[in-house]
């Protein structure tokens, strides 16, 4: 077995936010959305386990281990994530904007 090298970083090198996006298995692009950048990051399912999410574009569960999406408008904070199923996402110019939840689901 070969000694662990500590060698230091170059100047140029990536940053804790570029290591995040690969640390959840997924890669992160810019897009456009109602006029507002969003970030949207793809997720690998396996990064997820022992997690569930609700899909805000079809008010379902997103089961542990699915890939998903993970969106946010670019100048906002942690709390304005959504994790949308990949199919939702894609159809979220199609939808209505009159979902509908039983009494005593949860708001966003």
């Amino acid at each position: 077995m070969s000694p662990r090298r500590n060698r230091p970083k170059a100047a140029g090198s990536s940053s804790a936010e570029d290591d995040r996006a690969g640390r959840y298995g997924g890669w992160q692009s810019s897009e456009s959305w109602q006029g507002e950048d969003w970030n949207v990051r793809h997720v690998a399912g396996a990064s997820t386990e022992g997690k569930t999410y609700r899909c805000p574009g079809c008010d379902q569960m997103i089961p542990s281990g699915v890939p998903h999406v993970v969106a946010w408008p670019e100048h906002a904070g942690v709390d304005d994530r959504r994790h949308w199923h990949k199919a939702c996402w894609h159809a979220k110019d199609r939808r209505t904007t009159r979902v509908q939840r039983s009494r005593n689901a949860p708001r966003f």
